[in-house]
């Protein structure tokens, strides 16, 4: 084969190595961001609702809670399999159940979003984060 077809030939398969590395880099970078403790406070807090909705979607389970000042919150619960070692299924409640949750609040106050270490219903603790759980 001509030394400048193989070349071209390898060129190309660098370009396309190039392009396939950055797609991976790009698209994994959201996901680590998303996943992280660093957009929540470092102090943990409580909520005290009422469930919206249930979410058990990757990437990872939520709950719509209404506060009991009327505001809705976005609360995120552990990644599928920590929320399923905590007992927590979509079984394990409904809309309208009172819930309390231990976590860490989104740092930017106009976000009403939450991250669960515990989610209490009925009475039953969901510890999505038992290594995190800090309480008085």
């Amino acid at each position: 084969m001509h030394p400048v077809l193989i070349e071209n030939r390898l060129n190309r398969r660098r370009v396309l190595q190039l392009v396939v590395g950055g797609a991976i880099v790009v698209t994994s970078v959201p996901a680590v961001a998303h996943h992280g403790w660093s957009w929540a406070e470092d102090a943990q807090s409580e909520l005290k609702g009422t469930i919206r909705s249930i979410s058990m979607a990757p990437p990872h389970p939520s709950l719509q809670v209404v506060a009991a000042d009327g505001v809705l919150w976005q609360i995120d619960l552990g990644n599928p399999n920590q929320t399923e070692r905590s007992g927590f299924t979509a079984t394990s409640a409904k809309p309208g159940d009172a819930i309390v949750i231990l976590g860490n609040r989104h740092k930017d106050k106009t976000k009403m979003q939450m991250k669960a270490v515990r989610i209490t219903i009925a009475g039953k603790n969901y510890d999505m984060y038992p290594e995190r759980i800090r309480t008085n």
